[in-house]
């Protein structure tokens, strides 16, 4: 008798111990939520993570020591947080660093050559020489090199980073799409002007591919590119002198990913795939982009696990390198997940890309879901009344987790808000800690970690995801099919 009561005893803890990690109704939701909260508010490291990084490593450029230091930075943290699965997921890489570049422009038989300050553009040559005449493309995009056809080819392309004058609904390009458009009407090279003020330089990748690309691609600040154009229109015929030289060689780097497994036999085998990229550009030390992101999922990590939340759904929590040369190491999961059949079981992922201050979410134009975001941000509006629980459905490309929808994954992202003064740090050489706000990291965790338990003990995840054709017609749809044939990711054919 006494050792049947010991057996229903230790049933009924095991059944409270397991209720405790799958909520039953919305009020034992609404309770975990308030310990996330408790958690973050009082014990987050995210601030504190991401500032001795910027301290004790800097730039975490992919190929480089420091790029290999924050791999294993991320690492130890996991480790340290308690996580047993901790693993890297190596990659092959071209990487890419800068050496030298200057730009001197003259007119025309004209040697008196007035250099301007530049910065080079990412996966450009290896070794460039360029001496060419200058035509204006404004803002780049392609009714912009339409205008110009007839003389583009043989020169080389004056292309606004941003759109200038603002241009009310026209979406614009990616700086890479820009340059490959200007390779395919014959640019020799191109000048890209920053839209900052304040004689920001701007880099990032100039490669659609993230293989190296074959013209020299610079950029330079507002103010130097509002000189330059007063000066071509006195003066048409300015001749541009490109000169750089850069390194590059194929190495390894790597994605590093910690994951808990889900607590259920009916939903354990789904994940839920929360990433950002950890590898920043090598101009400061990549606080923004992408720091606040990454550290921000360390410290959601590390929130679970101090709480020892065990959700329905297995979560990965994932630091990707490469994306700023061109999406890698998110490219190299999708890569395995796709060979080893098991791409069926991420049934959601949230990417934290310059995830700032949130108040809200982006459903990447999953309409389906908007419905579950909604509600699970009014339970978070129970805990914290000030959260705005703003729901957007715009689908984007040009991060990680385009690599996701590319196989038909339904994805979201976190939106909030970033200071004027860091926007203008985006991929600069002002791109430090000193941007970052304490409190809206700790914003950005909270509520993306509650959120993300909402999502993964969800009794279903509404959008599915999409076959072959359904995701052509996705983003045919979402008016997403250029840009992608720009960045060679559109694998439907021509006529499709």
């Amino acid at each position: 008798m006494k050792r049947r009561f010991t057996c229903f005893l230790a049933l009924i803890v095991i059944t409270i111990s397991t209720a405790s990690h799958f909520p039953a109704n919305d009020d034992e939701l609404v309770e975990i939520f308030k310990e996330i909260n408790k958690e973050v508010l009082t014990n987050s490291r995210a601030y504190l993570t991401l500032g001795d990084a910027c301290k004790t490593i800097g730039h975490r450029l992919t190929g480089s020591s420091n790029g290999k230091r924050a791999e294993e930075y991320a690492y130890n943290l996991f480790k340290s947080y308690g996580f047993r699965d901790v693993k890297y997921q190596s990659f092959q890489v071209e990487s890419w660093s800068r050496d030298t570049v200057t730009l001197a422009i003259a007119p025309r038989k004209s040697d008196n050559f007035k250099d301007v300050e530049v910065v080079s553009l990412a996966m450009t040559p290896v070794e460039a020489k360029v001496n060419a005449e200058i035509v204006d493309v404004g803002n780049g995009l392609e009714p912009d090199f339409q205008v110009v056809k007839d003389k583009i080819a043989g020169k080389i392309a004056l292309v606004n980073i941003g759109l200038l004058p603002p241009l009310k609904g026209t979406r614009n390009l990616h700086r890479s799409e820009k340059t490959a458009l200007a390779m395919q009407y014959g640019a020799l090279g191109v000048i890209f002007v920053n839209t900052v003020k304040g004689n920001v330089l701007l880099t990032g990748t100039a490669s659609v591919t993230g293989s190296l690309i074959d013209i020299p691609a610079v950029c330079i600040s507002l103010e130097s590119g509002m000189e330059l154009r007063a000066w071509l229109s006195e003066e048409p015929n300015l001749v541009a002198l490109i000169d750089m030289r850069n390194f590059s060689k194929v190495i390894k780097a790597r994605n590093v990913i910690a994951t808990i497994k889900g607590d259920s036999k009916k939903y354990s085998k789904e994940k839920i795939v929360i990433g950002g990229h950890l590898d920043s550009w090598d101009l400061a030390e990549g606080a923004l982009d992408n720091g606040v992101g990454s550290f921000s999922i360390l410290d959601i990590a590390r929130t679970f696990k101090a709480l020892g939340l065990k959700p329905k759904r297995t979560i990965e929590f994932v630091m990707f390198m490469g994306e700023e040369e061109g999406l890698l190491g998110s490219k190299a999961m999708l890569d395995k997940l796709v060979r080893n059949g098991s791409v069926n079981q991420v049934k959601f992922m949230f990417n934290l890309d310059m995830a700032n201050n949130v108040n809200g979410f982006n459903t990447s134009g999953r309409e389906e879901m908007v419905p579950l975001f909604t509600s699970i941000g009014e339970k978070i509006k129970l805990v914290d009344p000030s959260f705005k629980n703003t729901v957007i459905n715009k689908a984007g490309l040009h991060s990680d987790h385009q690599s996701f929808m590319l196989e038909g994954v339904p994805t979201a992202s976190p939106i909030g808000s970033i200071a004027p003064d860091a926007v203008g740090c985006y991929h600069a050489n002002c791109d430090k800690f000193n941007l970052i706000n304490k409190d809206e990291m700790m914003n950005t965790v909270r509520y993306t970690a509650m959120m993300l338990y909402g999502i993964a003990n969800a009794s279903e995840i509404p959008a599915k995801k999409l076959d072959f054709y359904s995701t052509r017609d996705f983003f045919i749809k979402e008016n997403l099919k250029k840009e992608l044939e720009l960045g060679r990711e559109w694998k439907w054919g021509a006529d499709e």
